[in-house]
């Protein structure tokens, strides 16, 4: 006669890459520190920006907040980037004083 039980308590209670030595948790490991290290780079780059421009509220909001990164993006990239742009549009190349006379 057939035991009509089925135990799953090894399949259940082992990682889904059991079987497959190290490799991957190594992997998933190393990319999860590298995810890591990227998050506090975006971060401290736009702290940084923010405290150079004088901006603190924006600093608050950044420190405070944990947005993966998302705060943090959109800072960046429409923000500081618009900024620049006002930035350059105000400055005279003509006017500068180290400009040589023609």
């Amino acid at each position: 006669m057939m035991n009509s039980s089925i135990s799953y308590g090894h399949m259940w209670g082992a990682p889904w890459f059991y079987g497959f030595g190290q490799g991957p948790a190594l992997f998933f490991s190393l990319l999860l520190a590298v995810a890591f290290m990227a998050l506090i780079a975006l971060k401290g780059y736009a702290l940084w920006t923010a405290a150079k421009r004088d901006q603190k509220w924006w600093f608050i909001a950044i420190l405070l907040l944990n947005t993966m990164g998302l705060l943090e993006a959109v800072y960046i990239v429409f923000f500081v980037k618009e900024w620049h742009k006002k930035r350059t549009s105000h400055t005279h190349h003509g006017d500068h004083p180290h400009t040589p006379a023609q």
